[in-house]
């Protein structure tokens, strides 16, 4: 458990949490033309994921309709809150229910696959879950003290200020993977016409040689 922030280091922290305020992206697996594979925090060029998929704060509440509070809002641009979730995961749990029952708008991201815990690992510079940032401070694991008192230092409300319409965005996996562009069927082969076998003589006249003759 961790032990209550000073007076002196949640100040540190505030200016820490305003300084480094950048958001925190979803990670992209690109496969190039040659089969390389690459990761990047930025979508490939001709793919256009969703905006609750690269952002969260303000953007997941516009991304289901629901309009935020000025001031909550204004937080959650500076500060926009994500977390890294798997199943089976108690504390994973904990986090995501202290953030609704708060009101914290959040974008969550899953790790279930072995790409997305490699991603998470370049993220967080290790494997555990949850993991989280508040504008650009990183908390490994869950303390609902040390949670608090980083969502405190943000600004963020005591008191649920989202709208009764607000809805919370579903969770997305980590690593989006590009999709596969489909490959043009392969026409079916033409096949060569066949020339018409003529008939095998008969025996016995016929109208064109009355004699039966054969030669």
């Amino acid at each position: 458990m961790s032990k209550p922030l000073s007076t002196h280091l949640l100040a540190s922290l505030l200016m820490t949490l305003a300084c480094t305020s950048a958001q925190a992206q979803g990670v992209y697996r690109i496969v190039g033309p040659d089969g390389k594979v690459t990761f990047s925090d930025r979508p490939p060029a001709d793919a256009q994921a969703p905006a609750a998929a690269r952002s969260g704060g303000a953007n997941a509440a516009a991304s289901n309709g629901a309009a935020l509070p000025y001031e909550l809002k204004q937080i959650a641009s500076r500060f926009p809150v994500t977390i890294y979730t798997g199943s089976d995961c108690a504390p994973c749990s904990s986090v995501r229910t202290m953030l609704s029952a708060r009101g914290i708008p959040f974008t969550e991201r899953t790790v279930a696959t072995n790409e997305d815990i490699a991603a998470l690992e370049r993220l967080s510079g290790s494997s555990s879950l949850p993991f989280g940032t508040i504008g650009g401070q990183q908390l490994t694991g869950y303390s609902d003290v040390e949670w608090s008192q980083y969502i405190d230092a943000a600004g963020y409300p005591k008191q649920s200020q989202l709208p009764s319409s607000y809805r919370q965005p579903p969770a997305t996996p980590l690593v989006a993977v590009k999709p596969v562009a489909p490959t043009a069927a392969t026409p079916p082969k033409a096949t060569a016409p066949t020339r018409p076998v003529p008939a095998a003589p008969t025996d016995g006249p016929t109208q064109s040689n009355p004699a039966g003759i054969r030669f």
